[in-house]
């Protein structure tokens, strides 16, 4: 209540609301040490309705965690605090995962729990670290909640416990409003355990958390709350969930609440019980260390990504068949099957995304070592499930699923940014390359929306050289999400002398005509042997032209500018762009009448057809350069 108020901002509802719950799970039950945050075999804690943030800094500060002080609860919601409006991901101060964005710290949790049951089962672990999630009506409201319980309760996530904070209000009133659903029920159908109780009587909350401590299935306990507990006036209203409830009615609740103490005063007496609290899981901690020592995670992942590739260049240095970008990165994934703490899957896409290795076992509940998930066709719940493996810095995490899914998949994509965690996404069918499955499948602006997300990369290589490099580079990406997008249809090898692994600068010139060139043709993925093949036009036409080959822009963006003036430089210091998608994004690089892109919908026909539907021809794109030169 005091740092919203302190704030003049916040949440004061849920977290008085749940108060009652949390400090039983922290002080009986959540295995932790404040003292080591990042202790592996930890349990985590997950607050998926994470407006209510203030509940999580509260329970970090009075357990001791080192970072969380009061001068950092005093300033709740302030700039350069790390108690932020919602929770952001800070894992050495005890902040699991970034939520706020209603459902997804509930997909989180899944994904957290079965990286745990996946190093549990690879390491024989006597004891599995559960995962532990708070969420609320608007949580389970999100459809998100649903693809990710479902897959939780198929995979048998024992060692996952939802809470929910059952307090049947919402912003705009009772969720009477919008919410009749039988939630119990729900969770029953999908293979849950569930278990009810008061939300306020602490040994009920008690004998429900030991209750959820062994069971064979993941476990909701549906607890019946009060939101604005202890508010004489504002308690089980709208009115407590999102905004601060005044030095009047706050005096009223401590007066309610029989306490007495000034503003963030803690008596030294009840700091103590909190400080110690965790010091029941101190054998828990001492015995897994040992244990501990051996779980390298991704420590070592670099040094295996460099002597991997060697070997897969080595592969496939000669290699000339014409072939899709997506088969090429299955190549890939054959080649490095389960050599490293790698672990992904597809949403019932992996014949079309081609992400499975070829000595990949099936990860299910019966063999959880399996390096290989088949999601089903759930796109947003598998991006936030990617992100829960990610966090806990185990493995890491790919999946599949075609481009035009993005949109789909957008709010877990962006979260993975914004946290600076590392899933690698394969978007395959990239282009109206795909044909026939006509417009609802053919990506237009998907690519430049990914472009768009500040601290991502965007990969679209045109062969498999290209698409070798791509992997590697992100793989090697420890701080944010990458993008691979691939096509459906055959293309032409065409980079193996030139691109580089060891140097990837995101972009090089594949080729040119002569030492002195006319114009610069920029082209990535598909759209480079088609600049290629317009060089050759043009060429006839007495216009000597260099090609870039752009994989990443993202990549090329961060070198430095003398190296992109270079790149880019001309006699006639003209620059086209062709790429079938979206033309926008490429501004950045040239006026708009240089660019040959797509900025309306596709057609289902076969992919030459609308390639020529289009203009994306040699003949034509080297006529309208050539009318645009003599201007």
């Amino acid at each position: 209540m005091e740092a919203v108020e302190k704030a003049k901002s916040g949440h004061p509802g849920m977290p008085m609301g749940m108060a009652d719950i949390a400090t039983i799970l922290f002080h009986d039950f959540l295995v932790h040490n404040p003292k080591d945050p990042e202790w592996v075999l930890r349990d985590r804690f997950v607050l998926s309705n994470g407006h209510g943030s203030m509940l999580l800094y509260s329970l970090l500060y009075l357990t001791g965690y080192k970072k969380m002080t009061l001068n950092q609860i005093k300033n709740f919601r302030q700039l350069g605090s790390i108690t932020a409006g919602h929770p952001e991901y800070e894992p050495d101060a005890g902040i699991e995962i970034t939520t706020g964005p209603l459902g997804q710290g509930i997909s989180n949790a899944v994904g957290m729990a079965l990286a745990l049951k996946k190093l549990a089962s690879e390491k024989k672990l006597k004891r599995i670290p559960k995962v532990y999630v708070f969420c609320g009506d608007g949580c389970l409201m999100e459809g998100i909640s649903q693809e990710a319980i479902s897959f939780a309760g198929h995979l048998k996530l024992d060692n996952l416990v939802l809470v929910y904070d059952n307090n049947k209000i919402s912003i705009d009133g009772s969720t009477e409003l919008a919410f009749s659903d039988n939630t119990n029920l729900r969770f029953k159908s999908v293979n849950w355990n569930v278990l009810t109780g008061n939300g306020h009587n602490h040994q009920e909350i008690k004998n429900l958390f030991k209750k959820v401590q062994k069971t064979s299935k993941p476990s909701l306990i549906n607890f019946k709350t009060i939101i604005g507990f202890g508010s004489p006036n504002k308690s089980a209203k709208a009115s407590s969930h999102g905004s601060p409830l005044g030095i009047d009615e706050i005096a009223l609740t401590k007066k309610e609440l029989k306490w007495n103490e000034r503003p963030f005063i803690i008596p030294a007496h009840l700091l103590k019980i909190w400080r110690d609290s965790a010091n029941r899981n101190n054998k828990a901690y001492t015995q897994s260390k040992k244990i501990s020592s051996n779980i390298n995670g991704l420590k070592y992942f670099p040094k295996e990504i460099d002597k991997l590739f060697d070997g897969i260049v080595k592969e496939f240095k000669n290699f000339n068949t014409p072939q899709a970008t997506r088969k090429s990165s299955e190549a890939v994934l054959h080649f490095i099957d389960n050599k490293m703490p790698l672990f992904g899957g597809s949403a019932d896409l992996t014949g079309s995304n081609n992400t499975k290795g070829k000595q990949m076992d099936i990860l299910n509940h019966k063999n959880y070592k399996g390096q290989y998930i088949h999601y089903g066709v759930r796109e947003h719940g598998m991006a936030s499930i990617m992100n829960g493996i990610a966090a806990t810095r185990l493995y890491k995490t790919y999946s599949g699923t075609f481009l035009s899914f993005a949109d789909y998949m957008k709010p877990s994509l962006r979260l993975a940014a914004l946290m600076k965690i590392d899933p690698i996404q394969v978007f395959t069918h990239d282009s109206i390359g795909l044909g026939e499955d006509g417009p609802t499948h053919q990506p237009i602006e998907q690519i430049n929306m990914l472009r768009l997300i500040p601290n991502s990369y965007v990969f679209r290589p045109c062969d498999m050289m290209e698409t070798i490099a791509c992997w590697k580079f992100a793989l090697k990406i420890s701080n944010a999400p990458s993008f691979i997008c691939l096509s459906r249809q055959n293309l032409p090898q065409i980079s193996n002398k030139k691109a580089t692994l060891n140097n990837f600068k995101g972009a090089y010139v594949i080729s040119q005509s002569s030492k002195i060139n006319h114009i610069t043709i920029i082209a990535s993925g598909s759209e480079v042997s088609l600049a290629m093949e317009t060089a050759n036009f043009l060429k006839e036409q007495k216009i000597e032209t260099k090609v870039v080959s752009m994989p990443s822009s993202s990549v090329f963006d961060e070198q430095q500018a003398s190296f992109k003036r270079k790149l880019f430089q001309s006699k006639l210091e003209q620059v086209f762009v062709i790429e079938a998608g979206s033309s926008m994004y490429w501004n950045k690089y040239t006026k708009s009448e240089n660019i040959f892109g797509i900025d309306k919908f596709g057609a289902s026909a076969p992919a030459k057809d609308i390639f020529n539907k289009f203009g994306l021809t040699p003949k034509n794109i080297s006529s309208k350069i050539m009318k645009r030169i003599k201007k």
